[in-house]
């Protein structure tokens, strides 16, 4: 078995151990969902669901029990974090974005565990959070552990965290394919995506959420009835274009609660910190004695609007009441999850988001239908419930700053897939008008202004070398294992710190490097006892032919080499040559040379700045003192049609030329002094300290 898998060429290799540990993600992070959900299920039924029906259009319920259980959550939560993680700051997604491009994808598993235990005390006593941000940060540091238990390297590290939290997203939202899309593009605030993780990602999304179903069943989804809903005429699509803009603005107001909230308690006494949870409780559940609905975690309200199962049915009041109702709900949810989550109680901004969403489009469609019921359809009842659904991706579109990724969710999670067409106007809309004002605080613009991709070019251009086509076929340093230390001794050049292979018979027995020998060369006596067997270290780390140069360059740094022996991957012992660290850096140096000369063919305009750095360059070989008398002269009158040699500037003009800038840009150093001067041309010289004074 083991000479089967040493077969495997190490790509498909690679690829085995991360498929392989994707899946295990998959399988922890649904579990974890799956127990998330119970304790919310459960909680929520004991708790704030004992007091009162968060899915009718009650107001004004003023309750002591809805006043205070926010409170109580929020401090026992804010307790529990600040005595077991005072350090955890920022919501799930905040989270995992963070270790994501600061921290080499380390992301520990404690804090997000407290988190997601504390989300679920604060949702069941009515917070205003969801569990969808501590899910996706719970399964992101489930795949960072795991990275961490089999030690890997941070980039693959890094593909494990976006892993978990697919995983964490397609489980809890029962969306595996919106789940992969949503984290492997929440990382930026620009349309991107993290490409090496997408399959990852697929593979742990799809197996949480067939663990997390195994558990909650198969077949229903989060919003009933959606399913039924299509798109039937061009003519929809004027209310559509409308409330995409809508979905922006009602993501605006829900960061400048957020924002005012953190700022408060970022201004509170750090004593307070941990009863700041409590305030911000007590607010929530002040909001609440006027609309209940904002408890609301589990989206029965929204379900409710969109059947019109409310006590006494739309009916009995007239439409531009349900619209001011649903539209008020939307901005008192915007407010409760801002004090929820604000204020630093546990629980994630990924739920509100939806629920904010379906707010909005229940109120855009009781609008539409008090307005023109007729106008952009022969079914109005059709569109107002369409609305609903696409209203909440659209919401979660600008907030999280994720267009297709929240398409593709609300899509599985309500089964909507006759409202692609729609879907896609507003996430798209709804984008344009709030990205800039997004939930996530920790994203960059895209990949290229990413600490993680700043050696991309380089990376990619050590995964396309191969060690074969670089490594030394015939090593001089070849020994057998009866050469005496004083043969070793002569063959050290001066200077040199060279590698001997002991090879017999074509296999590789052992490595001896210059500080062996040092260490044992100055005893007498013993350079004709001493033998290569008796100072090599026997079974030494050893490359494949096939191992692609970012590999090779990781082993050395892990071992500290600078050479390391290849040996045939079917015969393991036989030693096909030797690989240096040199050798992997002329390489890259070779390869990022041709591109910069393919790159300033390509763009003109930046051959400029080629032309600055040669500049740059040529000045850092001047001496500190003189580096600020570097200039840029015109050729004088007098010395053009001469030579260098002929003009004899150092005497005559009291400057020392150091290289000729010609016509297209390119500097000649150093300056070929029997050419005549230009007028188009310009020296570089080193202007004397008397001229520089006198210019001045």
């Amino acid at each position: 078995m083991m000479n089967f898998l040493s077969r495997i060429p190490t790509p498909m290799a690679r690829w085995s151990r991360l498929l392989g540990l994707a899946s295990v993600v998959g399988i922890l992070a649904g579990l974890a969902a799956a127990v998330l959900k119970y304790g919310l299920h459960e909680g929520s039924r004991f708790l704030v669901g004992r007091f009162t029906d968060l899915g009718q259009a009650h107001v004004l319920t003023f309750r002591a029990e809805l006043l205070l259980l926010p409170a109580l959550g929020g401090l026992v939560a804010g307790v529990l974090v600040h005595w077991l993680c005072p350090r955890l700051g920022g919501h799930g997604t905040d989270l995992l974005i963070r270790a994501f491009h600061r921290q080499g994808g380390v992301m520990p598993l404690r804090g997000p565990t407290v988190n997601a235990a504390g989300a679920i005390g604060v949702i069941s006593c009515g917070g205003s959070a969801g569990p969808e941000g501590p899910i996706a940060a719970l399964g992101a540091a489930i795949g960072s552990a795991l990275g961490h238990v089999f030690s890997l390297t941070p980039r693959e590290r890094r593909i494990m965290l976006i892993a978990g939290c697919g995983a964490g997203v397609g489980a809890i939202f029962q969306c595996p394919l919106g789940g992969a899309l949503f984290a492997v593009s929440v990382l930026y605030r620009e349309p991107d995506y993290e490409t090496d993780a997408i399959v990852p990602a697929f593979i742990a999304s799809v197996v949480g959420y067939s663990v997390y179903m195994t558990f909650w069943g198969y077949g229903a989804h989060l919003l009933h009835g959606a399913n039924t809903l299509v798109f039937s005429s061009p003519r929809e699509l004027i209310p559509y274009a409308i409330l995409g803009p809508v979905c922006g603005l009602f993501c605006i107001v829900f960061r400048a609660c957020l924002w005012f909230v953190e700022k408060a308690v970022a201004r509170a006494p750090r004593v307070l910190r941990w009863l700041s949870p409590a305030l911000g409780g007590l607010a929530t559940g002040a909001v609440a004695c006027v609309l209940p609905q904002v408890m609301d975690g589990q989206y029965l309200f929204i379900q409710n609007a969109m059947d019109g199962n409310f006590m006494g049915g739309f009916e009995a009041q007239s439409w531009w009441m349900w619209a001011a109702l649903f539209g008020v709900v939307a901005l008192a949810k915007c407010l409760a999850t801002a004090l929820t989550v604000g204020s630093g109680a546990p629980g994630g901004v990924l739920g509100p988001c939806v629920f904010i969403g379906g707010a909005v489009g229940a109120f855009v469609g009781a609008l539409v239908s008090a307005v023109a019921p007729h106008a952009f359809t022969s079914d109005p009842d059709n569109l107002r419930r369409a609305l609903i659904p696409v209203a909440m991706a659209g919401v979660l579109s600008a907030s999280m700053r994720v267009p297709l990724a929240s398409l593709v969710i609300v899509t599985e999670m309500t089964g909507s897939y006759g409202l692609i067409v729609p879907l896609m106007v507003v996430c798209t809309s709804s984008y344009l008008v709030g990205r800039r004002w997004g939930l996530n605080d920790e994203q960059v613009r895209s990949s290229t202004e990413s600490p993680v991709h700043a050696g991309d070019a380089v990376v990619h251009m050590l995964e396309v070398g191969r060690v074969e086509d670089v490594m030394h076929r015939d090593w001089p340093g070849m020994v057998r294992p009866d050469t005496t230390l004083g043969e070793l001794v002569a063959r050290v050049e001066p200077g040199t710190r060279p590698a001997f292979a002991v090879v017999q018979d074509g296999v590789l027995k052992g490595m001896i490097f210059v500080p062996e020998i040092t260490r044992i060369m100055n005893e007498p006596g013993i350079s004709e006892v001493i033998i290569a067997a008796d100072i090599m270290t026997p079974e030494p780390d050893a490359l494949n032919p096939d191992d692609d140069l970012y590999t090779a360059l990781a082993a050395m740094a892990r071992n500290n080499d600078v050479v390391m022996p290849v040996v045939a991957r079917d015969r393991r012992e036989h030693l096909v040559g030797m690989l240096t660290r040199r050798d992997i850096y002329r390489t890259v140096r070779r390869q990022l040379d041709d591109l910069g000369r393919h790159l300033v063919l390509e763009h003109e305009a930046l051959a400029s700045i080629e032309h600055e750095e040669t500049l740059h360059q040529l000045v850092t070989g001047v001496p500190a003192g003189k580096a600020s008398r570097v200039q840029r002269l015109l050729v004088p009158i007098q010395a053009i049609g001469l030579s260098l040699r002929q003009a004899d500037f150092r005497r005559k003009y009291d400057v020392q030329v150091i290289g000729i800038e010609q016509t297209d840009g390119t500097i000649q150093c150093p300056p070929d002094v029997d050419a005549p001067l230009k007028t188009d041309q310009r020296l570089i010289g080193i202007v004397g300290e008397q001229q520089q004074t006198e210019s001045t």
